[in-house]
């Protein structure tokens, strides 16, 4: 539950790190889809590494790649069988020469194609909402035999009825688990026989497992069963793959504390057991000498409606030594931002433990990270661990760079923000202040504050995540106004902390709108974040600290007492902690229910228009490099060459190629 998301369209103000000549050369833009677009990030720094740590990113993100077959299968039970379908209908000749033609029905097979890429499986990647072809079931019948492709009737529903399986994940509604499509529970498990097998299996010693994060429960003979995610169980056969690489990584380790967190990764993965998983993230979490690190396995539970169960995802990256100072220095002061919160002292941490902070640079991205990705994250989850062992908290800084190159001169702040003076404070403190909030939410927000004694890490069910979320980036906020930060040397004076305000108060107001369908309430847990803390403040602006402002006939945010907004989010940081350290769920169900989900259906068509004006993408998401090892005659890695040209539609039919390890079963 510890990510951090960035949304796009704020014009970029931040520099790429690399050299002029590298700037000039590398095309950031590879393709645009519907709301898509697909960027190219740079790995700066990799030829500068030794030749273990390029051996090792190597190895690394062969296993990251292994694991590609997992999330769609998790995303919904026929996901492997119609991405197969399609892809061997993309490449047969026929579809081929319908392509060269510019047969209109061959070329939105081809944008749905893509969409299922992107998506992992056939529901918005960020609505969780099916998304249906924009071309006919007897098109796709027809074609398929065209194509000689063998297709099996059980997919035609799930793809072309808006009925069938219509949302992944549902977080409002009768049963939660039957009525969400992603593939964590069998058919027929219903939300009350799951969360009372959990409770029948809750571990409630000092050193809890985490039941469930990876396994998936179904029905046999009317009785629920788990079936592990391990090499032999559910899984297996992408599972042992996985296995094959980090055991290549591990002979590559660059010391013995990362050796014994790949050792116990390997163990989980062969085993699926929970103590070997918990071993592995307070290995990893101590490991904090190597520069080579990674993420692996299933780990964030967004996508499960009940919050248990983990996703599978990848991320291997090496530490950015000269950026990762800044980090050094929150973590340094974490004790004093805990300190100085506005929650009450009954809900804070005594003694902040293991606050491990850095600036990565991604070398690949994978799962669930993949191709849309965070540029946050902080882990590992169990509050256990964090309290006893610490966290690791990382800002991925290559990737925001790309966002930003990206994104220059796209109109977007000319059109949404109030007037010159607010843009030229964003365009003067907005880079530093994004990567100050990013550091915030990562290192300080989410490793504030404490359970009360008694209080279950998945107390607030559905709407931890948003909750979780929320306080983390209400911690941060708070702090972007602060002396400290000028204090210490992260922010060249507190007027920088206003670009942080209304940038975040516009968004979640009005500009994130851009994201959702008309008529359609807000879903994703950091879109219901941003709103929740924008919309909160935006309510109880008694005195007009910030209002939404009519200017010929468009609508504005006009802040007119920043000292007062970050008073108020300061009384809502007390509130959203003491909601969390009691575990108070109904409190939690009425705050995000009251502020986080509707959205005003005219303001709402007003944004959708003026963004559409400016023909960009709201969602964006990433190729990855491609690392190829250089071996001498006896086999012998010398060196790990990197290459940024393959295509977005090239790409995943390699994927597919290399990397399609599970059978079809549904």
């Amino acid at each position: 539950m510890k990510k951090t998301f960035l949304f796009i369209g704020v014009a970029a103000v931040a520099l790429c790190s690399c050299h002029k000549e590298q700037q000039q050369e590398f095309s950031y833009n590879v393709d645009k889809f519907y709301d898509l677009e697909i960027l190219r990030y740079q790995v700066p720094g990799f030829d500068e590494l030794t030749l273990q740590q390029k051996t090792l990113i190597y190895y690394l993100t062969e296993a990251a790649l292994q694991g590609r077959d997992i999330l769609y299968d998790q995303n919904g039970r026929y996901n492997l069988r119609i991405r197969r379908t399609l892809e061997a209908l993309y490449t047969s000749e026929w579809l081929q020469k319908q392509l060269k033609a510019g047969d209109e029905n061959a070329i939105l097979m081809e944008k749905y194609l893509k969409r299922v890429w992107f998506s992992n499986g056939i529901h918005h990647h960020y609505s969780e909402d099916k998304f249906l072809p924009e071309f006919t079931q007897e098109w796709f019948v027809d074609a398929c035999k065209q194509a000689n492709v063998k297709y099996c009737d059980c997919i035609l529903p799930v793809i072309f009825d808006p009925q069938v399986m219509a949302k992944r994940m549902c977080q409002s509604g009768e049963d939660l688990v039957a009525e969400s499509a992603g593939n964590y529970y069998g058919e027929g498990v219903t939300q009350a026989e799951a969360e009372a097998w959990y409770a029948a299996h809750k571990d409630n010693s000092a050193e809890p497992l985490w039941i469930g994060l990876n396994s998936q429960l179904i029905k046999e003979n009317d009785e629920i069963v788990e079936r592990v995610y391990k090499v032999g169980g559910l899984y297996g056969p992408a599972l042992e793959k996985v296995v094959y690489w980090l055991e290549k990584a591990l002979s590559v380790a660059e010391n013995e504390q990362q050796a014994a967190a790949i050792e116990r990764m390997i163990e989980f993965n062969k085993t699926g057991d929970l103590r070997a998983f918990n071993e592995y993230c307070i290995a990893w979490v101590k490991d904090l000498e190597s520069r080579v690190d990674y993420v692996n396995g299933f780990t964030e539970t967004y996508s499960d409606p009940l919050g248990i169960t983990g996703t599978w995802e990848s991320l291997v990256n090496f530490k950015d030594m000269e950026a990762t100072r800044r980090t050094q220095i929150i973590s340094e002061n974490a004790q004093w931002f805990e300190d100085h919160s506005t929650t009450d002292p009954q809900y804070k941490k005594e003694e902040v433990k293991g606050v491990s902070a850095k600036v990565i640079t991604a070398a690949i991205l994978a799962g669930d990270c993949y191709p849309a990705t965070p540029i946050g994250i902080n882990l590992p989850n169990a509050n256990w661990i964090r309290k006893e062992y610490g966290s690791k908290s990382v800002t991925i800084d290559n990737l925001v760079k790309a966002y930003n190159e990206a994104a220059k001169g796209n109109g977007f702040n000319e059109e949404f923000m109030i007037d010159d003076a607010t843009r030229q404070l964003y365009e003067k403190y907005g880079a530093v202040c994004g990567d100050l909030h990013t550091d915030l939410h990562e290192c300080v927000g989410h490793g504030s504050g404490k359970l009360m004694p008694g209080v279950s890490k998945d107390a607030l069910k559905e709407h931890a995540s948003t909750i979780e979320e929320a306080r983390a980036d209400l911690f941060a906020l708070y702090y972007l106004a602060d002396e400290k930060l000028v204090e210490i040397g992260l922010l060249p004076n507190t007027e920088a902390g206003k670009a942080a305000y209304y940038q975040q108060m516009m968004n979640g107001l009005m500009t994130q709108l851009v994201r959702i369908e008309p008529g359609k309430d807000i879903e994703e847990a950091h879109m219901r974040n941003r709103q929740l803390i924008a919309n909160w403040v935006y309510q109880h602006a008694a005195n007009k600290e910030m209002e939404i402002i009519e200017r010929d006939g468009k609508h504005y945010l006009q802040i007119n007492d920043y000292a007062g907004v970050r008073r108020l989010v300061g009384e809502l940081l007390r509130e959203i902690q003491r909601i969390t350290s009691e575990g108070d769920y109904a409190a939690a169900k009425e705050m995000v229910e009251t502020y986080a989900v509707k959205v005003d259906p005219v303001l709402h068509a007003e944004i959708l228009e003026r963004y559409k004006a400016l023909d960009l993408a709201p969602y964006k998401g990433f190729v990855n490099p491609i690392y190829t090892p250089v071996t001498d005659k006896d086999g012998n890695i010398t060196d790990v060459k990197i290459d940024f040209t393959e295509g977005y539609v090239e790409q995943h039919l390699r994927y597919s190629r290399d990397y399609s390890n599970l059978p079809c079963v549904n």
